[in-house]
């Protein structure tokens, strides 16, 4: 296995600049794989290759205003910020933009609190320690960190959150999610489908393309999540009832394999904490029945994910299908459900 494997050409006019209206006129690739059966949809149809007993589980995480700046002290010079993941209720993981943050460097958050630089990381990364919690500051300092391959403005922030989006934590959407509108969660569940929470907050890194050259030596970011023991109680029920799992996107997709019980396939164990479960071709699915999904970057992460779902080969015919046929790609772009 290579990482040039899971490459593929995308002209740039594919990548989805801005959500479309409504939520749910999006397009949607349906490939069933025991059947080999191909078709396409709009996502409002979802419902239409769903059954009465499933389980639609997704990611309830919400995107915080992740991006802020500062100034540096002494100097005034400007630093960007990304918030990545919080430590305590002052300390953050953070991405930053600028040169002479060492330990113990002074900074004021523009219209907010005072800090200082406690540790240096890899790369980019510092921990940051902020004088008073740094959300009580969001709507005054925080900028929604739209991926880098968007240039235009978002102009309603609220399109880049899931319309059930409920716990504070991530850096990115989980952009499955983005298709929902509560009349399509009303309709599935008058037809007898069900959905369930659980959490992933998505951290930035999901955007980085693998760079080595044998993805098995790629580290993958972990992200905390977690299954709650009420919920791991309807997966299993579910399960029992014959009904299926359907993972929206592959943060839900990680939260519920890193939760499966190691003693009954098919079923979970309540669990919280950083998943850093790397999913590639060879790798058995022990919960997840079926998935919808976006469509992914090159080289990434999570395009090896659904090519262990799918296949690699089947999966990079199927993105070739969806060019031919104008799909949007990537955060804003059009859907996938795989069976």
């Amino acid at each position: 296995m290579n990482t040039e494997d899971f490459n593929y050409d995308l002209p740039l006019s594919y990548i989805a600049q801005k959500p479309i209206e409504p939520r749910d006129n999006s397009k949607l690739l349906v490939f069933d794989r025991s059947l080999n059966y191909i078709c396409h949809r709009t996502f409002k149809q979802l419902g239409e290759f769903l059954q009465k007993g499933d389980l639609l589980v997704i990611n309830q995480t919400r995107v915080i205003p992740a991006r802020i700046f500062a100034r540096k002290m002494p100097g005034g010079g400007r630093v960007e910020i990304l918030l990545l993941r919080k430590i305590d209720d002052l300390k953050w993981l953070c991405l930053v933009g600028g040169s002479g943050l060492v330990p113990g460097r002074q900074l004021v958050i523009e219209n907010g609190p005072g800090a200082h630089v406690t540790a240096v990381l890899d790369g980019a990364q510092r921990v940051i320690c902020f004088e008073n919690p740094i959300e009580t500051f969001f709507d005054r300092v925080g900028h929604v960190p739209l991926p880098p391959y968007i240039h235009e403005k978002l102009q309603d922030p609220a399109r880049y959150q899931t319309v059930y989006a409920a716990a504070p934590g991530s850096a990115a959407a989980p952009t499955a999610g983005l298709h929902f509108t509560p009349q399509l969660i009303q309709d599935l569940e008058a037809h007898g489908i069900s959905f369930a929470e659980v959490t992933l907050h998505v951290g930035l890194d999901t955007f980085a393309p693998v760079t080595e050259t044998d993805p098995e030596e790629h580290v993958i970011h972990k992200e905390w999540c977690e299954l709650t023991c009420e919920v791991a109680e309807r997966i299993n029920l579910t399960r029992e009832q014959g009904g299926r799992v359907v993972a929206v996107g592959t943060t839900t997709v990680r939260t519920l394999e890193s939760s499966a019980d190691p003693s009954r396939k098919g079923y979970v164990l309540p669990w919280s904490g950083d998943t850093g479960l790397y999913i590639l071709p060879g790798y058995q699915f022990k919960v997840v029945d079926a998935m919808t999904t976006n469509f992914h970057l090159p080289k990434s992460t999570l395009l090896m994910l659904v090519s262990a779902f799918t296949g690699r080969e089947r999966i990079l015919e199927l993105y070739e299908l969806a060019k031919q046929e104008n799909y949007r790609f990537f955060s804003f772009g059009d859907a996938m459900l795989i069976l």
